[in-house]
C-alpha cells in the first residue's frame, strides 16, 4: 500500500487566516462596539508587520540568484496566493468598518469628514489646525523628490492636487505627511445635545489645504492617502571591530530605508495622480501595488476615544488576588513554602514587581539575574532592578537587542540600567534568547538558596494586561540549579550545560518532546490509555507535525489548542484521525504555551517559553519546565478542560472548515469568562 502523503500547509497563508480571526472579532457583534473598532486596528497593526517582515523575506527568497531555499516554498505562488487572500480580507474589512460606522450612528456617534462639517464645526476645526496641526506639517513637492526612500514606512500621507479653478495656473502635486506621532489621529467636536462628532487628522488637514496652499495662489483641492511598508527585516553587520549594541544601532538606522514591499493608495485616486507618484517614486508595474479605502493605518483606531459610552467597551476586569500570595508578608517566604502559579491578565502582574522590590531590599539577597525580551514603555521591573542595584545587590539583565520592533527600547534600557551599575549582557547576532527567567540568589546560614520564575510571556506590565499568560514561582533547588545553569549559559558565550530538570533549546527540547510523543506511541500500542494536549501560540516545525501524524496513527489522541499558525491539518482519514485542533481568538491574546502528556496514566505537565517552530528549536534560548505539584496539575488541567470546551470564541482548525466558529449545542461556554471564574473560585 502506498504511503499517504502528510500534508504540511503554507505557513504564511496560515498566518493570514489566523489574522482573519481577528476580522471576524471585529465583525462579531456579540463584542461591544468600540472592542470592535480596535480589532479592526489589531488586524491593521497585524498586516502591516506581516508584510514587513514575511512578505519582505519572501521577496528576498524571489530575488536571489540561487535558490537555496526550501523548495516546498514557492515564494512567487506564495506571494500570488497572498496577494489574492489579502484583496478578499481587505474588501470584508471594508464591510465591517463601514458597519461599525453606522451601528455607532445609532448610538450617536458619528465619525464626520471634511465635507459634513457645519459652519461651527468648521471654525473649530480651523482652530485647531492653526494652533496643534500646522506647525507639525511640511509639505513635500512631488516634482521634487528623487525616489520612494523620501517616505516614511508606518506613515501615511496625503497626495495633494493643487489648482485654480480659473486655470491661470498650471496643476501641481504634493505630499503632506499625516502627523500621527505627535497628534492624535482623532478631534473630538462639541456635541450638539446627545449627538457626538469625531473627525479624523486627515480629514482635519484636508479641511485646511487652503491655509497651507492658497499663499502660492491655488484655489481648488483635493487630497487622497497614500502609504509604503518596507522591509523591516535588519541586515545584521559582522564587523568584528564593533560591539553588538553598535551594530545593531546601525541596523536599525537601515531599517527606517528598507526596500519597499507594499504601496496602497485610495483607489479614488485619479490615474494621472497615480501615475506621477508612481513614476516619480519609481514604482514600476511589477512592484506591490493595491487600492484600498479613503483611510489606512487603521491601528490608530485601537485608540479610538470614548464619548462616556462605558457599554460599549468591555467592562474592566478587576485582576484577581492569590491565596498563596496575601498582601503584607513575604513573597519569598510564601514561594519556600511551596510552587506558585500566576496567570494573567487575570491575576496580577504586580506580585512579579513586588517579588523584585522586595529581593531589592532584602538584606539576605545577594543577587537578581533576569532575562528581558520586551519591557514596558514606563517599566516598573527595570526601576525594580536599578532600586536593587542601588541597594548594592548584584544585578545581571540578559538585554535581547533582537526584539524585532523593540530593539531600540532595548537599546534604551540597556543604557539606562548601566547607567546605575546594572551588568547588562547581549546575544549574538542571528540567536535569540527567548526564555522568561528569573533568578534571585539569597545569603542564608552561609549557603547559597535559590528562587526562580519561570514564565510563558514576557516582563511587560503593558502587555499582561491583554496576553493570557501562565509564570511558576519555585523555590525547587533542583530546578533553580537550572536556570543558574541557564544564566551561565548565555554568560558565557552558549557553553552547553546538563540540566536535571529544565528542557532547554537549542540543545534538546525538539528531541525532548519527540520522545515523550515516542513514549505515547508505545503506550497506544500496547493498548494502553495515550493523549497529549498541546497548546501553543504556533504549530510550524516539520519534524514535529510528522510526528504528531505519526501519533495520530498509531492512535494517539491528540487535543491542539493553537491561536495562530498551525501547518498541521487535522482529521483527515488515515492521518490525523485522532488529531482535533482549535484557536481561541478573544478579549485577550492567548500567549501561553502548555503540554501535558497522558505517561501511562503518571500525567507530566510542562509550561515553555517555546512554540513548536524551527527558530524556537535550534536558534534560540528557550526553556521549558515541569510542573510538579499536584495542586498546580489539577489547575492547568482544569483551564485547558475550560478552553477545549469552548463553544464561543473556538474556531476550527481544518482544511475544509478554516475559521469556522465551533458550536456544539448546550450552555454556551466562553473560555476567558469561565477561566476567570475558575481562578476566582481558586481564592
Amino acid at each position: 500500500m502506498p504511503k499517504k502523503k502528510q500534508p504540511i500547509l503554507n505557513r504564511d497563508l496560515n498566518w493570514l487566516y489566523f489574522n482573519g480571526r481577528v476580522l471576524q472579532e471585529a465583525a462579531d457583534k456579540r463584542n461591544p462596539l468600540l472592542e470592535r473598532l480596535k480589532f479592526l486596528g489589531i488586524f491593521s497593526n497585524n498586516r502591516d508587520e506581516f508584510f514587513r517582515v514575511r512578505v519582505a523575506t519572501l521577496n528576498r527568497l524571489l530575488k536571489m540568484e540561487r535558490m537555496e531555499y526550501d523548495m516546498s516554498v514557492n515564494p512567487k505562488r506564495t506571494l500570488k496566493e497572498i496577494g489574492e487572500l489579502v484583496q478578499k480580507q481587505e474588501r470584508e474589512f471594508m464591510q465591517v468598518y463601514e458597519s461599525i460606522v453606522k451601528d455607532l450612528a445609532i448610538h450617536e456617534i458619528y465619525i464626520v469628514n471634511e465635507t459634513q462639517l457645519t459652519q461651527e464645526q468648521g471654525q473649530i476645526v480651523k482652530k485647531y489646525f492653526q494652533e496643534q496641526v500646522r506647525v507639525c506639517l511640511f509639505p513635500m513637492m512631488i516634482s521634487s523628490l528623487r525616489d520612494i526612500s523620501s517616505l516614511r514606512d508606518k506613515s501615511i500621507y496625503l497626495a495633494v492636487t493643487l489648482g485654480r479653478k480659473d486655470k491661470v495656473l498650471k496643476d501641481d502635486y504634493a505630499l503632506i505627511e499625516v502627523p500621527t506621532k505627535t497628534v492624535s489621529r482623532f478631534l473630538i467636536l462639541p456635541p450638539e445635545g446627545d449627538k457626538h462628532f469625531i473627525i479624523l487628522l486627515d480629514d482635519i488637514i484636508r479641511y485646511c489645504l487652503s491655509d497651507i496652499f492658497s499663499i502660492f495662489g491655488y484655489d481648488n483641492y483635493s487630497a487622497y492617502t497614500v502609504k509604503i511598508t518596507r522591509d523591516a527585516e535588519i541586515d545584521i553587520d559582522t564587523d568584528v571591530s564593533k560591539s553588538f549594541l553598535e551594530v545593531m544601532t546601525e541596523s536599525i538606522k537601515q531599517r527606517k530605508r528598507g526596500i519597499p514591499v507594499r504601496f496602497v493608495y485610495d483607489k479614488s485616486i485619479p490615474a494621472d495622480l497615480l501615475k506621477i507618484i508612481t513614476k516619480q517614486l519609481n514604482i514600476t508595474k511589477d512592484d506591490p501595488i493595491r487600492g484600498g479605502g479613503r483611510y489606512h493605518n487603521f491601528k490608530d483606531f485601537m485608540g479610538f476615544p470614548n464619548l462616556g459610552h462605558s457599554e460599549l467597551e468591555y467592562q474592566p476586569l478587576v485582576p484577581l488576588t492569590h491565596r498563596d500570595l496575601p498582601p503584607n508578608r513575604s513573597i519569598l517566604s510564601s514561594i519556600r513554602r511551596k510552587d506558585i502559579m500566576l496567570h494573567y491578565p487575570y491575576q496580577s502582574f504586580q506580585y512579579i514587581i513586588d517579588l523584585l522590590r522586595e529581593a531589592s531590599i532584602d538584606p539576605k539577597v545577594r543577587s537578581i539575574k533576569m532575562t528581558i525580551y520586551r519591557a514596558a514603555r514606563n517599566s516598573g521591573v527595570i526601576n525594580a532592578l536599578i532600586n536593587a542595584a542601588r541597594n548594592g545587590k548584584y544585578v545581571t539583565v540578559f538585554m535581547e537587542l533582537q526584539a524585532r520592533f523593540d530593539e531600540e527600547a532595548n537599546i534604551f534600557w540597556t543604557e539606562k540600567l548601566r547607567e546605575e551599575g546594572v551588568k547588562v549582557i547581549h546575544s549574538i547576532p542571528g540567536f535569540k534568547v527567548h526564555s522568561k527567567l528569573i533568578l534571585i540568589r539569597r545569603k542564608e546560614n552561609n549557603k547559597n538558596f535559590y528562587f526562580s520564575f519561570i514564565g510563558t510571556g514576557n516582563f511587560n506590565e503593558d502587555t499582561a494586561k491583554v496576553y493570557a499568560d501562565v509564570s511558576l514561582l519555585t523555590a525547587d533547588q533542583d530546578i533553580c540549579a537550572d536556570v543558574v545553569n541557564a544564566f551561565h549559559l548565555v554568560e558565557e558565550n552558549y557553553r552547553p550545560y546538563k540540566f536535571k530538570k529544565l528542557i532547554v533549546s537549542p540543545f534538546n527540547m525538539r528531541n525532548f518532546f519527540l520522545n515523550m510523543l515516542t513514549h505515547e506511541i508505545k503506550n497506544a500500542a500496547a493498548g494502553q490509555e495515550a493523549w497529549a494536549i498541546i497548546k501553543l501560540n504556533s504549530l510550524v516545525d516539520e519534524t514535529m507535525v510528522k510526528k504528531l501524524y505519526k501519533a495520530s496513527q498509531a492512535g494517539v489522541k491528540i487535543k491542539l489548542i493553537i491561536r495562530g499558525i498551525c501547518t498541521l491539518v487535522p482529521g483527515l482519514p488515515g492521518i490525523s484521525d485522532n488529531i482535533e485542533a482549535i484557536s481561541i481568538v478573544d478579549r485577550f491574546l492567548e500567549h501561553a504555551r502548555v503540554i501535558v502528556f497522558c505517561n501511562g496514566g503518571d500525567n507530566k505537565y510542562y509550561i515553555t517559553s517555546a512554540d513548536w517552530m524551527v527558530r524556537n528549536f535550534d536558534n534560540r534560548i528557550e526553556v521549558a519546565s515541569p510542573v510538579e505539584d499536584p495542586n498546580l496539575q489539577k489547575m492547568l488541567r482544569g483551564m485547558l478542560d475550560i478552553q477545549l470546551s469552548d463553544n464561543v470564541k473556538a474556531r476550527i482548525i481544518s482544511h475544509s472548515r478554516m475559521n469556522e466558529y465551533r458550536t456544539n449545542g448546550g450552555p454556551e461556554i466562553r473560555s476567558q469568562t469561565k477561566i476567570y471564574e475558575f481562578l476566582k473560585d481558586q481564592i
